[in-house]
């Protein structure tokens, strides 16, 4: 009897084994088939080849890029520190508003579990499903050109991801220093200042600056929409066929992506 129940056993296990390695090269290959399918439709079928030039002249377009105009490089101080601003100040509003939507949106410590964190969540969502450029678009539209729109943009774009990865911290907490804090006769406020904040409190920063590395980048394309910084001076350059002085701002964008890059580099390892 034994022999025969390991053998039923082994044999049982092995039909497992043999069903999952179907089903894993069965996704394996729907994945491929489904790939093959996107490249068909997407990049065959709908691509105009007739159109699209030989390398001779993609080179000639590329040409008409170099060399730099260095001359306008004066006229980009202003739109850079613009941009940097940009940046700066809408990583900052939406740091001060991410605070109470991840109050909100973390469900063990959000006041009405019922409405407090339906709204959090909404909030997230909604922040992160609209691209910045249509957030630009809203604000330029309800306040005007300019700086500020870009900073309202930036922002509203920034809540989701600095809320989202804040609650979600939140949520991975300790709940044994929440109750320990509570048994001295602590109110809400006080277990969220001494058993919450000091839990999260390098989350919270390091999301905030890895998001003002990302704000940098964002605010350089604000300008697209009217929204001020390099952007609309890259817009300009575009339309004026000047393309010696888009490789200009690009030239400038990049450098203050790098001047952004070691920052955040160096903020990150002195505060966290």
């Amino acid at each position: 009897m034994m022999p025969s129940t390991l053998e039923h056993k082994l044999a049982k296990i092995l039909t497992k084994r043999k069903k999952y390695k179907a089903i894993r090269y069965g996704l394996y290959i729907f994945i491929f088939l489904l790939v093959l399918g996107s490249i068909q439709t997407t990049i065959i079928k709908d691509t105009d080849w007739e159109k699209i030039g030989t390398f001779g002249t993609v080179v000639k377009a590329l040409a008409r890029f170099f060399p730099p105009d260095f001359s306008l490089f004066p006229h980009l101080v202003k739109p850079t520190i613009e941009t940097f601003m940009i940046a700066c100040l809408g990583t900052f509003l939406a740091l001060v508003l991410a605070i109470p939507v991840s109050w909100f949106a973390a469900h063990n410590i959000t006041p009405y579990k019922s409405i407090t964190y339906p709204i959090g969540r909404a909030i997230m969502t909604l922040s992160r499903s609209v691209h910045e450029i249509v957030w630009g678009l809203i604000f330029v539209a309800a306040v005007g050109l300019g700086a500020f729109p870009g900073i309202l943009a930036v922002a509203m774009r920034s809540i989701g991801f600095i809320s989202k990865l804040t609650a979600e911290a939140i949520e991975d907490i300790n709940p044994g220093q929440m109750e320990a804090i509570r048994a001295t006769g602590a109110n809400g406020f006080q277990v969220i200042l001494y058993a919450v904040i000091p839990q999260i409190l390098p989350v919270f920063v390091g999301n905030t600056i890895f998001q003002w590395d990302i704000n940098i980048r964002r605010a350089t394309i604000m300008g697209l929409v009217g929204a001020g910084g390099l952007g609309l001076t890259f817009h300009r350059q575009l339309v004026m066929y000047n393309y010696g002085g888009v490789t200009t701002v690009i030239i400038a964008l990049l450098l203050l992506i790098a001047i952004g890059e070691v920052g955040s580099y160096y903020i990150r390892k002195a505060i966290i």
